[in-house]
């Protein structure tokens, strides 16, 4: 088991999985190929470690994964497609933070329930967010410098985001609480044009994970002035962490994890774990899967549900007090 770091599994609740399926069934299967729903657009991040685990994982089930993307909506139009299909085991969903734990709170209305619609498989991989600024537009060097200058003028410093309600927007609502400062919000329809923006000048601040922006890092269009990481990157070498670099205890992540109609077998859902962590098992694909900025994670579906109420309860209190909504 793998589990993300710091993560107590405490009073985790029974999980319902659905009824006991007929042994038949569970040795069957799969007996044809299984659609993968990427609820984010082709070229991302998340369509990026789609592609690269279906591959491997359409070796380990001796089926072919299909990639379908169904973007939109915050990852509400692929969760609501998920939650429609067959309980059988050939429908699967990578959601992400925003799936799971952030929409429930984000909107008054959901077409669909994390908790009673989906069935947790397994965790999956969590991507490294960064502190990133374009020189040019934000002259800070630091955590700290960042901190004293947002201080100084309450406001004038903005930041871009993928969108509002995006982990990315509410790491970054989350540094602000715990800094004491006032940031303004400039939220863009993904991270593409907000990356564009950043490296472009039309904008000095961004929570950037380096899953979309190493490139950009590597090529000195932008400088790193920390990670929401608990202890140092290694693909970053000499950034701080946020929390030794000015603001304790600060950690914030984007995290994905597999998860099926509920209702789904419980022995598929084994298959299923089990497919995807022989997949992740190889070294080559997790070592394009680190290089890429993703740490690949596995976990039970019980440590899956324990981890997204967690997560749920941590951001829930940064929406409230932030007056943030979708609706």
């Amino acid at each position: 088991m793998h589990m993300p770091r710091g993560f107590l599994i405490a009073g985790v609740a029974a999980l319902c999985l659905g009824a006991a399926s007929p042994p038949a069934v569970a040795q069957s299967y799969p007996s044809k190929p299984i659609r993968l729903v990427v609820p984010f657009p082709a070229g991302g991040g998340t369509d990026f470690f789609a592609r690269t685990v279906g591959a491997k994982m359409s070796e380990t089930l001796g089926q072919t994964i299909v990639i379908d993307n169904r973007p939109g909506g915050s990852t509400i139009i692929g969760a609501e497609n998920v939650k429609n299909s067959p309980p059988d085991g050939y429908t699967v969903l990578l959601g992400d933070l925003g799936t799971y734990a952030l929409n429930p709170n984000l909107f008054k209305k959901l077409p669909y329930d994390p908790v009673n619609d989906l069935a947790p498989v397994s965790l999956t991989g969590r991507f490294v967010l960064t502190l990133a600024v374009n020189p040019t537009v934000l002259n800070v060097s630091s955590v700290k410098e960042l901190i004293d200058a947002a201080k100084k003028d309450p406001g004038k410093i903005a930041y871009a985001s993928p969108g509002t309600g995006s982990p990315h927007h509410l790491a970054m609502e989350l540094f602000a609480k715990e800094a004491g400062i006032k940031l303004t919000h400039v939220p863009y329809k993904g991270a593409a044009p907000a990356v564009q923006d950043l490296i472009g000048g039309q904008i000095g601040l961004m929570p950037l994970d380096i899953a979309a922006g190493m490139a950009h890092i590597k090529g000195g269009k932008v400088r790193v002035l920390g990670t929401a990481t608990p202890s140092p990157v290694a693909a970053l070498p000499g950034v701080p962490t946020i929390a030794s670099a000015g603001l304790p205890g600060y950690e914030a992540w984007a995290w994905q994890g597999f998860s099926v109609p509920k209702g789904t077998p419980p022995d598929v859902i084994a298959k299923l774990r089990d497919g995807y962590e022989k997949a992740i098992a190889d070294p080559v694909v997790r070592a394009k899967l680190v290089e890429a900025g993703i740490e690949p994670l596995q976990s039970t579906p019980q440590e899956m549900t324990s981890y997204i109420s967690a997560e749920t309860g941590k951001w829930s209190r940064v929406i409230r007090e932030g007056n943030i909504t979708l609706d």
